[in-house]
């Protein structure tokens, strides 16, 4: 389940950083869609992990 974490925030990190450098340049609904990808997609991350985490326990 720890890696999970990892990659779900390694994922979102990335997503912020790409969303600040849209916004530098004036891109803000790119940055809002960018954004909004990296939540959906870290949420199945998480889901997918609850339902059959490393150790089969789920959340």
């Amino acid at each position: 389940m720890q890696n999970i974490y990892k990659e779900m925030y390694l994922h979102l990190f990335n997503a912020v950083s790409d969303a600040l450098a849209l916004l530098e340049g004036g891109g803000a609904a790119q940055a809002e869609a960018l954004l909004k990808r990296a939540q959906c997609k870290c949420e199945e991350l998480y889901i997918e992990s609850a339902d059959g985490g490393a150790d089969g326990a789920g959340v």
